[in-house]
């Protein structure tokens, strides 16, 4: 891995579509862009955010999120996350995310990710298979 500098950044955006909806991902009952789907959007941030600094079979997993989804936004409305680097642990990664759609701020908080070698981490997952 690259030497990683703290306050790197990264974004991903999305227009809000009938499958981003809480009443469609079983998160909610109504038609506003859903938590689980804003959460994905700041993970992405933070992959984008260190994706050149990744070598040969590093990647980088999830290991825990706390965010606040703090304003609705309807069908068809723009949102765009953005995650910056404010701590290495080792291989240890955090980020500061926030998301925010045309009209303002809607979600905000803190993401972590480990960075693995991918081949090894699935062999690893898939041996849990071995377990049953």
């Amino acid at each position: 891995m690259k030497e990683l500098e703290l306050g790197i950044t990264g974004t991903s955006e999305l227009t809000v579509s009938d499958k981003n909806l809480a009443v469609n991902v079983g998160s909610g009952g109504l038609e506003v862009f859903s938590t689980p789907d804003m959460i994905t959007l700041m993970e992405k941030a933070a992959c984008s955010c260190i994706s050149e600094y990744l070598e040969n079979d590093e990647t980088s997993v999830g290991t825990e999120i706390n965010v606040k989804h703090i304003s609705a936004t309807p069908n068809k409305m723009k949102v765009c996350a953005e995650a910056e680097l404010t701590e290495v642990n080792g291989r240890e990664l955090v980020f500061s995310v926030k998301a925010y759609d045309e009209a303002g701020d809607i979600g905000e908080g803190i993401h972590k990710r480990f960075i693995v070698y991918g081949e090894k981490f699935i062999s690893k997952a898939n041996s849990k298979l071995k377990l049953k």
